[in-house]
């Protein structure tokens, strides 16, 4: 750990990059606030209507806008007729810009714009222009009336994975987040195994679909553009916005307070923000679009469809040693992202031959990006489910097998976890589920019409740190009990995960102030740049930057009270004095050079003496001319005695300074320990289900995930995203599939009617695990991810389970009842 102020910089800044484990403060300060499952601190703004998100603003001269989509899925733009749609009453303008539109949404993380340029058709439903129009009703009926003519080339377009899977090319593993390895020989270590299977396993294209469809509120004050939007990183979006219209990134301000949900479609930009943009500055008013339903799931982005080798070899005991993971993806033409279905295979079982291996194949289909555990959600349920059918053929409880395969280290790079909880997690999800009652032969349970079955998956997600930056401010506040708030400033959103509260719950620990003393002021571009939300590591590394603004106010009070940063304590608003100063070993080598520099200075003095006596100076001069050499200059500031048990005020230290407040920032940056020790969170699924004797109809009776992320921030939010992973889960497993026409490239089922996601009937009683843990080698607060870890391995269990019902092995997902009927048992 590399941990220092910056002394460039006018704002006291603590700095940490992560390369050696780190002790927390948490389990130093009084207050234990972390941890505890309290209530969304802006859960009634939420509940009552007040919370702002991007669509619900609204500026004066607003107008509103609807994006035209391309009806054909290969060609190019012949002729776009706007004279009948600009004489609808209310229409302004059809606003077309082929240059600078965007074809579709960009990634999560770049800083470059997404691909530009709409006159070239790649996909059906390709944004190619926007009609804007004083009201929403009237924007609506332009753009259907909007005609325009292609030159079709349809029937040269790729809208079939299956039959394209032999034009398959190799993937560009410097943008990736995966690369492809190969340790040993896999192939003849799968030839020489006593035990082998090699098999094949699909999983379908699906729609994030999250809650508040994209949308951005567009304006510009002079030649700064200021964005309404609702995206889930808005430092790099901002600078993507930057690039695509050729503006200095200090000229763009992106603000989205609330989001209301993501799962990744909103980590970049989407096309209604360029368009509402360039209409805005067309119009010289507000311009808002939101994009519809079908628009949301036909042109931001989709999870890639996967076709996944997965084949494993052991001995008779079933210990591993070749596990190959070989996948198939797609994507537009000249894009870059893969679906990283092999991340956690490359650590999750022992082998000394392994082999991960990615291709891609080019469709003329919506945009594939990140969605909610992006490659552990769909390359689980092939790692998972075929686990279970090695220890079936084994005939070894699929529990054992796994905890025989526990590598003692990554096995793909020769390094330590930081810390390791995969059998913690089994064992204690397999006694609350009652996994010892499970009857291994399929088919053996019979519940009136239903037959009953049990399955079980493990969960793992690599954790990761992002640089991140926070401000922390105390100031002077009489409406306040205590007399003082903190307030807290990052770009970071809140995209219902709970940022609001767990960094409120940080703040109010290390700060010794309650709940609502605590200001928070979260996305906005204009405060201090965060990682954002995504990729389960938002609350680690911006909770961490906040965390370190906090330990630099610390230590800045501790020098205003004259007490170390190890004995100040922070409690109800009051500073006290805690224990005794523990030398640290740098702080001994400056007491030791401060020792030899005061012999040298004594025996200098002798000399100076001998030398005034001789040359006659005063006793008087020559005590003067001493006191100047040998006293330090000492500052007129307070006196603060904690002799006696004293404290004081806060409030009272805090409006001795200028302005009546006092500021720091804190800035985290990962290090050494991501190379050094693999970091993971881990988890284990256990699920029961029904299937219909004659119907085959599926139903999921009970769930149970048991799931180690580190130190959890809050026991009920982090529950929460436990419990929405695992509903994702029985959505991949059971119901969700985008459908492609594969004559035209239309997406036959692009709203929420017709693309199926669990609803309440759907859902059982879901019961969820926090295993302790605790990482010193992630971040200062020991955190780590676990929202994506929970969706890991979900749909595996519940795919195992519908096996050990019926007997029935489905390897393409999702498993709905007519893979089921010609096969059930009598």
């Amino acid at each position: 750990m590399a941990l220092f102020n910056s002394g460039a910089q006018s704002e006291p800044t603590k700095k940490m990059t992560m390369n050696e484990p780190v002790e927390s403060l948490f389990d130093k300060v009084p207050s234990k606030l972390v941890g505890q499952p309290i209530t969304r601190v802006d859960g009634s703004l939420k509940v009552s209507g007040q919370a702002p998100y991007s669509a619900e603003f609204h500026l004066e001269g607003q107008v509103y806008g609807v994006l035209v989509s391309a009806t054909i899925a290969k060609g190019k733009i012949k002729h776009i007729d706007s004279r009948a749609v600009e004489a609808i009453p209310g229409v302004i303008k059809v606003v077309t810009d082929p240059k600078h539109f965007v074809r579709n949404s960009q990634q999560g993380g770049a800083t470059k714009s997404p691909t530009q340029g709409v006159t070239e058709i790649f996909y059906h439903g390709q944004p190619i222009a926007a009609v804007i129009a004083e009201t929403f009703e009237a924007a609506t009926e332009g753009a259907k009336a909007l005609k325009v003519t292609y030159k079709d080339e349809t029937e040269d377009a790729v809208l079939d994975f299956e039959a394209a899977l032999s034009d398959a090319h190799a993937i560009d593993e410097a943008t990736g987040s995966d690369k492809n390895q190969t340790q040993g020989d896999p192939e003849q270590g799968l030839t020489d195994s006593e035990v082998s299977l090699d098999l094949v396993y699909h999983t379908p294209s699906q729609s994030n679909s999250p809650m508040e469809p994209h949308a951005t509120l567009a304006h510009w004050e002079g030649d700064k553009l200021i964005m309404y939007t609702s995206n889930q990183m808005l430092a790099s979006s901002k600078q993507q916005i930057a690039d695509a219209l050729g503006l200095d990134n200090d000229k763009v301000q992106l603000i989205a307070r609330y989001v209301g949900g993501g799962f990744g479609s909103k980590l970049g930009i989407a096309p209604e923000s360029i368009a509402a943009a360039i209409s805005a500055k067309e119009l010289g008013r507000p311009v808002l679009i939101v994009m519809t339903r079908p628009q949301v799931m036909e042109a931001t982005v989709r999870r890639s469809n996967t076709r996944q080798r997965i084949a494993i070899g052991c001995d008779k005991d079933g210990i591993i040693n070749t596990f190959i993971h070989n996948s198939i993806s797609s994507n537009l033409p000249g894009e870059s992202f893969f679906e990283p279905v092999a991340l956690s295979t490359h650590f999750l079982y022992r082998g000394e031959n392994r082999q991960v291996e990615y291709q891609m194949v080019d469709t003329n289909q919506v945009l594939s990006g990140s969605m909610r555990a992006p490659g552990e959600a769909v390359g689980q349920i092939a790692v998972e489910c075929a686990m279970d059918e090695l220890a079936i053929k084994l005939n070894i409880d699929p529990l054992e097998l796994r905890r025989r395969n526990e590598p003692e280290q990554d096995p793909s790079q020769d390094i330590p976890f930081s810390t390791r909880s995969l059998i913690a997690c089994m064992e204690q999800g397999a006694e609350k589920f009652g996994w010892n009652e499970r009857n291994p032969k399929p088919a053996s349970r019979l519940e009136g019409d239903w037959w009953m079955g049990i399955g079980m998956a493990a969960a793992a997600r690599g954790n990761s740190l992002g640089t991140s930056e926070a401000r922390v401010i105390l100031q002077v506040d009489s409406s306040k009990e205590l007399g003082i708030k903190a307030v807290v400033e990052t770009d970071m959103t809140d995209i219902g995960t709970g940022s609001y509260t767990v960094f409120t719950q940080i703040t109010a620990d290390l700060l010794g102030l309650p709940i609502d003393h605590i200001e928070m002021k979260l996305g906005d571009t204009s405060l201090p740049p965060a990682v954002g939300s995504g990729g389960s590591k938002g609350a680690s590394s911006s909770g961490s930057s906040i965390y370190l603004a906090c330990q630099q106010l610390r230590e800045m009070l501790a020098d205003k009270v004259g007490l170390y940063p190890d004995t100040i304590q922070l409690r109800a608003g009051q500073i006290e004095k805690v224990g005794e100063h523990e030398a640290t070993s740098t702080e001994a080598i400056i007491e030791a050079g401060k020792d030899i520099a005061t012999d040298l200075v004594d025996k200098a003095t002798d000399v100076v003496d001998n030398l005034a006596e001789k040359i006659g100076l005063s006793a008087s001069n020559q005590k003067s001319f001493q006191q100047e050499r040998s006293e330090p200059n000492v500052s007129q500031q307070k006196s603060y005695d904690f002799s006696n048990f004293q404290s004081y005020s806060l409030a009272d230290i805090i409006g001795e300074y200028d302005e009546k407040k006092l500021s720091a920032k804190g800035e985290i940056k990962p290090g050494k320990n991501a190379k050094n020790y693999r970091q993971a969170s881990f988890g284990a699924q256990f699920a029961e289900v029904g299937v219909h004797r004659v119907t085959g109809e599926i139903r999921v009776k009970r769930m149970t995930g048991a799931f180690a992320g580190g130190r959890i921030l809050n026991h009920k939010t982090a529950t929460s995203q436990c419990y929405g992973g695992m509903v994702f889960g029985i959505g991949s497993a059971l119901m969700e599939e985008i459908i492609h026409d594969k004559h035209d490239g239309r997406l036959c089922n692009h709203d929420l009617s017709e693309y199926h996601i669990p609803v309440n009937a759907d859902v059982p009683q879901i019961e969820v695990i926090l295993v302790e843990e605790d990482d010193r080698y992630t971040n200062p607060m020991h955190t780590k991810g676990i929202g994506e870890t929970s969706i890991s391995g979900a749909a595996a269990a519940i795919a195992n389970a519908i096996y050990n019902a019926v007997g029935i092995r489905v390897r393409e997902l999702p498993i709905t009842l007519d893979k089921l009927l010609d096969q059930l048992p009598e």
